[in-house]
This record gives structure tokens, sequence and C-alpha cells, in this order.
């Protein structure tokens, strides 16, 4: 059904429907018959009640259209007003005509206290509501309801559901295997006790009463029978900006804002409904850059309406405005740049302070793999070629293009210690001191600050030989970073020379990855006196 907000007392006369038609297969005790009973009295009450509402409002239509001087257009309205009544009258006859029957034919009439005689008769409700061959009364209400609903359509855009739905189309009872093959009647009235059969007529009759309201209501709005008041006043005070740089100067306007809880107006934004709540239009979506011009700014246009109800008619109130999308900027901050490294982690944080808590950037790059780290804006950055270019997007919209150069890894620097002491004495070392050699691979300091999961380097092996004068005497190879020369030191005499030859070094990325470093086979030597 379209949606109508229902007061309290629908809403529990909904719920007790509810019950019952969960309990109409079931046999009943006297006590739950009785109740039933109590349940008809009050829908019986409730659409008593509705019906004084609705001609309630037909004669706030009437006489709406008196004070207004019965104009032609007025009085096609009123004469709709009363051609709903009168439609609606005849099915809530039928209606009552069908209970009535009911209580004289399965409920053996009334005592003289006005109770039914025979509450929990069931086969004659289904002789007259379904029939031998489904020819009973049911179906003879359910097209009279449908056709019902069919013939407001020319008084009201709304769109009903049926009132007489079958098994397979009830939002209850087609969850349920035993109940969604039955169509109407059956479904109402196989199995069912007089009261029970009663409750479901009566049920009809309210909704009947519920949508003869709603149709008038929409009778009355067009010829202003309802009561439209400005009776919310509210102080505005609308800024160019609510951001104000200091030195410059706030401006805004004030005025008066009015609205009306007697009416809802229809608003619309760039062809989209807008959201209404107390009155109030929200307008919430996110802004699209693109197309800036030198000062970073994107002129966009909002274009939209309101409608609202007179006693004239529909009235639209168009309205534009103006607005500026900004391109928001952003601050790349990094302990490795400028370069990036080749092949490295190159930690980078990108952020914008613009954005604030908007801020979620989506970073991509061409020419590096881009790893994100779980935090806004951080990411690790690993080129793979000679120029690397990030795309930094926010939301969607992308941001800016960034390009940086890319350097390899500088080599690193051989230190050589022989017996734990370093090589820098012009003279050597005591031939004593000679028996170890250790050669490290030291990395660049500033690569190694920037980098330090990259800059792990090793020298692989290398081969120490003792030579006089133009003469080897012997070597030995020694493993990674080096180890004992003992060998060569108890041959050793003053004036000799030990000979490094390196023959490796490697290199371990923060991946850890091991590849070897292009640096040749160097040769360094070192006096023994």
């Amino acid at each position: 059904m379209a949606g109508v907000k229902e007061t309290p007392r629908q809403k529990m006369i909904g719920m007790m429907y509810l019950v019952l038609t969960a309990l109409l297969a079931l046999q009943v005790t006297s006590a739950i018959l009785e109740k039933f009973v109590l349940l008809n009295n009050s829908l019986e009450a409730s659409t008593v009640s509705a019906n004084r509402v609705n001609q309630a409002t037909v004669d706030n239509i009437r006489a709406t259209v008196e004070k207004s001087g019965n104009r032609a257009t007025d009085l096609v309205i009123v004469k709709q007003a009363d051609e709903v009544r009168k439609t609606t009258s005849d099915v809530i006859a039928e209606i009552d005509a069908l209970k009535q029957r009911i209580i004289t034919e399965a409920g053996g009439g009334v005592d003289e206290t006005g109770n039914i005689k025979n509450l929990s008769e069931e086969e004659k409700v289904a002789q007259i509501m379904v029939g031998g061959n489904h020819n009973g009364e049911a179906y003879k209400l359910k097209k009279q309801l449908d056709d019902y609903l069919q013939n407001l359509t020319k008084y009201s855009p709304a769109k009903y559901t049926s009132l007489a739905l079958d098994g397979k189309d009830d939002p209850i009872t087609k969850r349920s295997p035993d109940q969604r093959s039955k169509d109407f009647g059956e479904l109402n009235f196989a199995q069912t006790p007089v009261p029970a059969a009663l409750a479901v007529l009566t049920q009809r009759q309210t909704d009947v009463r519920r949508i003869e309201g709603e149709v008038l209501n929409v009778l009355a709005s067009k010829v202003g029978a309802q009561d439209v008041k400005f009776d919310k006043i509210l102080a505005m005070l609308s800024m160019e900006s609510k951001v104000v740089v200091a030195g410059t100067k706030f401006k805004g306007q004030m005025f008066l804002a009015a609205s009306s809880s007697g009416i809802q107006p229809r608003m619309s934004l760039n062809g989209a409904p807008v959201r209404m709540q107390d009155g109030q239009g929200l307008v919430e979506f996110t802004a699209q850059g693109g197309a800036y011009d030198k000062n970073g700014l994107a002129r966009r246009v909002l274009t939209g309406s309101i409608a609202y109800q007179t006693p004239a008619g529909l009235k639209t109130v168009p309205l534009q405005a103006e607005y500026f999308v900004a391109k928001p900027s952003y601050q790349i901050e990094t302990g490795t740049l400028p370069p990036l490294y080749l092949g490295c982690a190159n930690k980078l944080s990108i952020q914008s302070p613009q954005l604030g808590a908007l801020w979620s950037p989506t970073i991509t790059g061409n020419g590096a793999a881009v790893i994100p780290s779980g935090e806004k804006g951080k990411v690790t950055v690993v080129p793979s070629a000679a120029q690397v270019s990030l795309n930094i997007s926010n939301g969607g919209s992308l941001l800016g293009t960034e390009t940086f150069r890319v350097n390899r890894v500088p080599r690193p620097t051989l230190e050589y210690r022989v017996g734990g002491q370093a090589t820098n004495d012009p003279r050597g070392v005591p031939v004593t001191s000679a028996r170890s050699v250790q050669v490290r691979a030291v990395s660049d300091p500033s690569f190694a600050t920037f980098s330090p999961d990259d800059a792990k380097f090793r020298v692989t092996g290398m081969t120490v030989s003792l030579v006089r004068g133009a003469r080897r005497v012997q070597s030995v190879n020694l493993g990674p970073g080096g180890g004992s020369v003992s060998s060569l030191a108890a041959e050793a005499q003053s004036g000799d020379r030990l000979v490094i030859q390196v023959e490796g070094v490697q290199r371990q990325n923060f991946r850890g990855e091991i590849s070897d470093v292009p640096m040749g086979n160097p040769i360094y030597q070192v006096s023994l006196y």
C-alpha cells in the first residue's frame, strides 16, 4: 500500500489482524472465539470513527470551495469527493450484507441479549464464502474490492495493494507451505469460525475507510482545504563562506525563513528528489572536481525547484545556485626524496590538511609498484624504471600526477681490517698481528639513512695471498666477511705483503631478496713490517 503514517490505534488493529490470520486454520476454544468477537467489535468502532473523519474532510472541502466563490474547477473537486464517498459506501454496504448473512445462516442469528448463537460454526461459513466450486461470495468480494481500488486511481496518484490477496501474494502467508497455495477465499474463510470471518470482513471495511480518507485528503489539498499556515519562523544567516582568513571581510545575509507544519513541500535538485525533514530539504552530495581554472576552482551550478500546494493549485518555485569546487592540495612528506632508489622500498606520506577526515587517497604508479601501508596516504613505492609517475586520487577524482627521478643504489665502500685493526697506517701492519683478515661492505651513509632495509651489503668471499717481492709465497680462500690467515702468518717476514682480492659483493633488499653488486674483483695490498 501507499506509505501512510498510521495512528497507534491502527497499528494495534493491524497487529490483532495478523494474529487473526495466523489462527484461522486452528480449532479454537470458546474463549478465543469470544476474543474474535471483541476484535470484530473494535474493528467496527474504528471503521465508524474513520467514517466520521472522512465526512468531516468532505464538509471541509465543500466549505472551502464556498469561501473561494464556488469556482468551477473547485466544484469539480467537490463532485469527485462525493463520488468517492458514494463508491466507498456501496462497498461498505455490500460487506455489511455479507456479515449479516453469515450471522444469520452460519451463526444461527442472535439471542435475546444480542449475542451470536453459534460462534464455532465453520462449515456454513465456508459454504457461503468459498462455495463448492470456488464460486462463493469471497470471490465476488475480491473483484469488488479490486474494482474499487482501480476506480480510485481517477482521483489519486497513489497505488494501493489489493485488499484481497491470495496466499502466495500475502507477505505473511507466502512463507508458509500450507497457506501460500490457498486463494483469497480459502485463506480467509475455509475452516474459519463465525466471529473470525466477521473480523476478516470488518478489517476490509477498515482498510476501505482508511484508503477513502487518503484519497479525500488528496482532493482536499487541491482546493486548499487543508490548512496552510506558516507557523514555523526561523532566523537564518547565510554566509558567503564559513572559513574567513584573518584580515579579510566576513560577508553574509540575515533573514527570516517561514515553513508550515501543515504541508509537506516537494523538493528536487538537479533532477533528483531531496530528502525532507521537518519541512526542510536536506542537501548533501560529494562535490565533483575537474575542469579547474588557473586558480584551482571549478564553477558548478545547482538547479532545483520547490513545489507546494496552494488554494489555487500546485505552485512550483524554481531556484538556481552557483558554487565553486576547489582543487584539494596535498603535501608529500618522505625521507627518501629526492630521489627514489631503483628496486628499493621508498616510503612516502601524502597528506591533505585541506580535506582532513575526508582524505582517503588512492595512489597508483607508472614505472613502480605501489604498496599500501594501511594508513591513509602512506605507501611504499618500489621503482622499476628510471622515472616514476604517481597518480593521486581522492573520492574518485584525480588530484594530480607527480613525477620522480630514480637513482641506482650507490655502491658500497670496502673496509679492510688485518688482525682486527684498520689498515690506514701507511707503514702497514706488524707481521705478528697479521693473523686474520676481514673485509666489510659499508653502505653509502645517505642511502643507509633513507632506505635502511635496502642497505644491507656483504662480501661473499676473498682470496688472501702472502707475496714476497714478485713471488707469491702462499694463499688462502676465506668465506663471507673474512677469517683466519694463521697459515700465512707462520711464513710471513718483514717486508712481505698481503694481497686481498674480493670475489664478490651482494645486497639484500627489504623483501629479503639477494642480488650481486657489480664491483669487479677489487685488489687491496697491505705491507707487513
